[in-house]
């Protein structure tokens, strides 16, 4: 017959329990309270916000930050399409590279693992700067306007390769011994032996590099010249300036200024960005924590 534990329901379990699922909750509502106030303000029409300011209540509903926002839809889903294409293949590409470098660094066998560890470690310590790093890019790499330059530039931060030598430290090498005993070369070990145990550091770094490239919009502004190629965040950002600066300059000149809902496009704007990413995170959520936990513990 099935018996319940009494231990279950002690006095001091049961404090422990209430107080603990209150504190989670707090901290819960306390993360999710920003996201709502921005749907909230993006759906509120401009006067309001101007007289009462941001609010939680919903006050008068009015979508014209969106209209505002999808005026020109054509450009707008051509700049969605230019940052999905982006962070869909240099995610993939980068995730690759990274976990594999990882790898290497990681293997007891290779001699000069020591050495590509400081050499990757030393370069996150020292910057030459953004004129050698603009000229490089468009004088000897010649990626001016050009899709390379808001791939190349993300696609390998040292603190996810750190990540991944970490990870890969956790796996027992004995399982690539073994393998080369049976003949598999070390990339096929990679392939068909590491890789297939890497689930959470592929979710892990997927998600980082993923962010990344879909909140990159600074490479865009140094390297794009071209209106076809600019990405979401880099085109959200110029219009809202643009718009900005507009009404500045007739607030200036005593001339009419036209109604423009500004603080109403930004809130729209944060929530058309914003997302898609925020729908991917709770897919990952369990990969993206064991990745995260393991890295931590082995580092």
């Amino acid at each position: 017959m099935f018996k319940l534990n009494p231990r279950l329901f002690s006095p001091d379990r049961i404090a422990f329990n209430i107080i603990g699922y209150t504190m989670v909750t707090f901290f819960a509502v306390l993360c999710i309270m920003p996201f709502y106030l921005i749907i909230v303000a993006s759906i509120t029409s401009e006067a309001t916000i101007m007289q009462h300011g941001y609010s939680f209540a919903i006050r008068e509903i009015s979508l014209e930050g969106y209209m505002l926002s999808l005026r020109n839809p054509t450009i707008v889903l051509r700049a969605y399409l230019n940052t999905i294409v982006l962070t869909v293949v240099g995610t993939i590409v980068a995730v690759f590279l990274q976990v594999m470098t990882g790898f290497v660094i990681a293997r007891p066998d290779f001699d000069w693992r020591n050495k590509f560890s400081f050499f990757f470690f030393f370069t996150t310590l020292l910057s030459g700067g953004l004129t050698p790093y603009y000229l490089h890019v468009t004088r000897n790499l010649g990626f001016i306007n050009s899709y390379h330059a808001l791939l190349l530039p993300v696609m390998f931060p040292i603190w996810n390769v750190i990540i991944a030598k970490s990870f890969m430290r956790s796996i027992p090498f004995e399982i690539a011994e073994a393998a080369k005993i049976d003949g598999a070369g070390d990339f096929k070990i990679f392939l068909r032996v590491y890789l297939p145990l890497t689930t959470p550091l592929l979710a892990t770094l997927g998600l980082f590099t993923a962010l990344a490239y879909w909140n990159d919009w600074y490479n865009c502004l140094l390297f794009i010249r071209d209106e076809s190629r600019l990405t979401l965040q880099y085109f959200l950002q110029r219009l809202v300036s643009s718009v900005d600066a507009m009404r500045r300059v007739a607030e200036m000149s005593g001339l009419d200024v036209p109604f423009v809902p500004i603080e109403a496009m930004k809130m729209s704007m944060t929530v058309i960005v914003t997302g898609p990413i925020i729908l991917l995170y709770p897919f990952m959520q369990k990969y993206f924590i064991k990745g995260l936990t393991i890295g931590a513990v082995k580092g």
